[in-house]
This record gives C-alpha cells, structure tokens and sequence, in this order.
C-alpha cells in the first residue's frame, strides 16, 4: 500500500498494468535527470577509457544489488530499484569536487547539498506533465529518497523546502527498501571503485591484499581456480566481495529485524536503529577498505589533481554566471530577490554533465586542464 502521490492523476491515460511503484522506477528512467548521469563523473572526470563506470552505470549496479536483497528480504522490489536508481540524480558535474565548489559559490543562498537537490529535481525541476512540475512520485519514493541515510534532523533549505509541501516525516527512520538501497550504494561503490582503481593503475593489489576481506577472498578464488590470470582473478574478487557483503547484509537484516520484533512499516519507523546493514565484524572490514580507498585512490595524487582542476571549473562557472545573469539561459535567470537568483543559477550547474560544464568553462572563461588518463 502507498499513501499516493501528491498531484492527483484521475485519468493517466494507457499507461499498461503498472503499480504505483513500477511506475516510479519507470518515471525515473525516463527522466532527463537520469539520461545525463551517462556523462557525470563517478571517480574518474569524463574518462576516456570506455570501461570506468559513470554515476548512470553506478546506478544500474546499485539497483541490481538491491533488488537482489529486496527479494530476498521480501521487500517491494520496484520501491527499492527505484530509490536505487534515483539516489545519485542530484549529483552536480565532477561529483563530490563539483559539489563542495557548487555549495561555497551558494553559501549566501544556503548552500549545495546532492542529496536534497535529487528531491528538487524530482519535485519540482524535471517537467514531463502537463498538470504539475516534477515526476509526482509516490510519498514513499520522496521519503525514502530523502533520507535513506536516515533521519534528517538539520534539513538543507531544498529539502525544507519540498518538506513544507509534503511533509516527508523527515525525524524518522525510512523504510526499509530505503535502508536496502542505501547499503548497496556503500557495496557497489566499494567494490567497484577498487575494481576500476585498478584498472586505472592508481591501486596495487598486493596492497589491497593487506586488508583483511580482501586477502581472505584472494586466496579463496586461488582455491577455486588455481592458476588462472591475475586480471581474471581481480574480476572474481569484485564478484566474491560484492557476494559476501549481500549475504552478509541479508543474515543481519533479518537478524535484527527479529531481534527488534518488526512486522509493519510503523514497527520499522519506529524502531528508532537502522535495521539494514552489516554485521559487526563485515562493518569493522568495510570500514577498513573505504579507509583504504579514501588514502590510496580518492586522494591519490592524480586524482587530487583532477579535484582541484573541476573544482576550479564550477568556481569559476559560477562567478561568471553571477557577473552576467544574461549568460545564462532565459529561464534559469530567475525572478525575485538575489537568494532566489543564486538558487536557480545553481539549478542550472548542478544539472551539467562532466563535458558541458567544460565546453561552458571554454566557451565562457577558458581553457580546462584536466589530465587524459582521468
């Protein structure tokens, strides 16, 4: 059951025998918003080699990891596929680099935040339909979106924003098809992150094999396949840890779901934890790989390179766009005070992909330099 949607839909139109949440996962794909994630960055800026993932295809492989444990949890598999899907819509160009250069160039507007803008896009900035703005999406698709992280006790303005429309029930925990996506996010991007690191070259594997899950697995896939190649058997450790991790997420799931006494989606909201998640001693070794990702690949040299060159290409896109509102196109000049004229200007950065901020950076203040390889 949903509580619905916000803007009623009396007459749809042949829309095929869909419920309200296929229809969600089926809005979202259908949107410009997710049709772009094809050219945002996910690790690596606008990368020439075809092979390195990109946020749409992040995406993809978040949602295959959710509705896997959906299923097996019993969960509604088409609310979690669409979350997973949607969760990354609100990423700007140059992903956590454009992000922390969008939120200083709109700190007198209250700032950039990804998450809170993915609720902006779906609510207010995509326009398919004649009768409303945004995709209308099911109150649990926006909740679960919203805080999938959990509860949201210091909402952004965008999200105090949508909130003070429909009120998303921000202080509590999300259900757990959200609880489900949020977690594959942390295992596909662990996974593959280290899976196109070492593609890339910027991570070794007799490093890696000195964290604990790896090594384990390492030598596993060894046993079951002696002799084979060693890129092979970096393809069969991404394989083995991202199924370690799901098996290990669905035995603590429904460990503590038992444990809590959970029967409804009221018992999951008030349960007052996070009831999806890793047990113990996979948490312990998952931290221990983002640790190392964080030290050996997101601030490796090369790539803080490239952080600071895209950093510089939303600086200096923003400030350009502030000196002459007439360099933006009419209908993200915006009306109203200055607050409201930053925000829009905002809107219309965080929508660019890798490549149209750099052509705009080109085209409007110069050269981006930007290494080949990343």
């Amino acid at each position: 059951m949903s509580v619905g949607r916000r803007h009623p839909e009396p007459d749809p139109g042949p829309r095929g025998p869909r419920d309200i949440f296929q229809r969600d996962r089926d809005r979202i794909i259908h949107s410009v918003a997710f049709r772009r994630l094809r050219h945002k960055t996910q690790v690596f800026v606008a990368p020439d080699g075809d092979h390195y993932r990109v946020r749409l295809t992040h995406s993809i492989e978040v949602a295959q990891i959710g509705r896997t444990i959906a299923r097996a949890l019993g969960l509604n598999e088409d609310l979690t596929e669409a979350l997973c899907l949607a969760h990354d819509l609100g990423h700007p160009p140059f992903g956590h680099g454009g992000e922390n250069a969008l939120d200083a160039a709109l700190a007198e507007a209250g700032g950039f935040d990804h998450n809170a803008h993915t609720i902006r896009i779906l609510t207010l900035l995509e326009m398919p339909y004649p009768d409303f703005d945004g995709l209308n999406l099911s109150w649990e698709a926006l909740e679960g979106l919203a805080k999938h992280n959990g509860p949201v006790l210091d909402p952004s303005w965008a999200l105090r924003e949508a909130n003070s429309q429909w009120d998303l029930d921000l202080t509590s925990w999300p259900s757990l098809e959200a609880q489900v996506a949020a977690i594959s996010d942390d295992i596909a991007y662990d996974n593959h992150d280290v899976d196109d690191g070492l593609r890339a070259g910027l991570l070794d594997i007799d490093e890696l094999r000195e964290l604990s899950i790896v090594n384990r697995l390492w030598d596993r896939v060894a046993e079951r396949h002696p002799g084979i190649s060693t890129d092979k058997r970096q393809r069969a450790l991404t394989r083995d840890m991202i199924g370690t991790m799901v098996e290990d997420v669905l035995a603590e799931t429904q460990r503590r779901v038992a444990e809590a006494g959970v029967e409804t989606i009221d018992d999951v909201r008030a349960a007052g934890v996070q009831l999806a998640g890793f047990s113990v001693d996979l948490a312990a070794e998952e931290r221990e790989l983002k640790r190392f990702l964080y030290d050996r690949l997101y601030g490796s040299t090369e790539l803080e390179a490239v952080r600071l060159e895209a950093e510089r290409v939303v600086t200096n896109l923003a400030a350009a766009y502030r000196n002459d509102p007439s360099l933006l196109p009419e209908a993200w000049r915006g009306e109203g005070d200055e607050e409201r004229k930053l925000r829009n200007m905002g809107d219309f950065i965080a929508g660019m992909t890798d490549r149209f901020a750099i052509a705009r950076h080109e085209e409007l203040v110069g050269p981006v330099h930007l290494p080949d390889r990343f």
